[in-house]
């Protein structure tokens, strides 16, 4: 039985750690942010004040093509924190069903795992 509760309180913690982007994903989303400017940046001056030849567009295209892959990747982490921040909202009442037929709730103001029946206020 105790067992069965733990595999559950780890459950629980596993599936909100996974949803979460972790600390390095944020710092290699700000570092893309960092490189897609310096990238802008790279193509509106070649644009401008380079030679018209061969070699520079073909510099243009590789550092748009850049600029696109990093843009789809900026695209796929803000996705994915917007997902968390709503799932947070939503799970915060959230609940699971013990073995018992008790309930696990995973309290989202300290993150602690509820073994009793949430008692509720009446006003």
């Amino acid at each position: 039985m105790k067992s069965e509760l733990a595999e559950e309180i780890f459950e629980l913690v596993e599936a909100r750690s996974h949803d979460q982007p972790t600390p390095m994903e944020f710092e290699m989303a700000y570092q893309a942010r960092v490189a897609i400017d310096r990238i802008r940046f790279a193509i509106k001056h070649t644009e401008q004040f380079a030679p018209s030849t061969d070699q520079m567009r073909d510099v243009g295209l590789q550092l748009l093509d850049a600029l696109h892959r990093l843009e789809a990747v900026d695209r796929r982490f803000q996705v994915r924190s917007r997902l968390v921040s709503r799932t947070e909202a939503g799970r915060a009442n959230s609940s699971r069903q013990r073995p018992d037929g008790g309930r696990l709730r995973l309290d989202e103001t300290n993150g602690c795992v509820q073994t009793r029946p949430r008692t509720e206020r009446t006003e």
